[in-house]
């Protein structure tokens, strides 16, 4: 999954009609966010079983437990930075050794 101060960009900015009532900001597709924590998630009709993630650039508003809420984690996908595509074409053309 991720990991706390890993970069990650959103992958799906669509959100239910009436969201923006609860939040202040909500996520854009395709803007690079940071993972501030990674906490079990509930849907807004209760649900429970979801991931959710904290972004250290949105505070989400808090339940009426006091708990913030969070944005599903499958919203996000890890951002590939520069350094792992090269590392990854680097490897690419390494061919595979067979087992001695």
């Amino acid at each position: 999954m991720f990991l706390p101060n890993q970069k990650v960009v959103c992958v799906d900015g669509k959100f239910p009609i009436g969201i923006e009532k609860l939040y202040s900001e909500l996520p854009k597709e395709g803007m690079i966010y940071t993972i501030r924590d990674i906490v079990p998630g509930v849907g807004l009709t209760g649900e429970e079983g979801e991931t959710a993630v904290y972004l250290c650039e949105i505070t989400g508003p808090l339940n009426a437990h006091g708990i913030e809420r969070g944005f599903r984690a499958d919203r996000f996908a890890p951002l590939q930075t520069i350094e792992d595509e090269a590392e990854e074409e680097i490897f690419a053309g390494i061919p595979a050794l067979a087992p001695a």
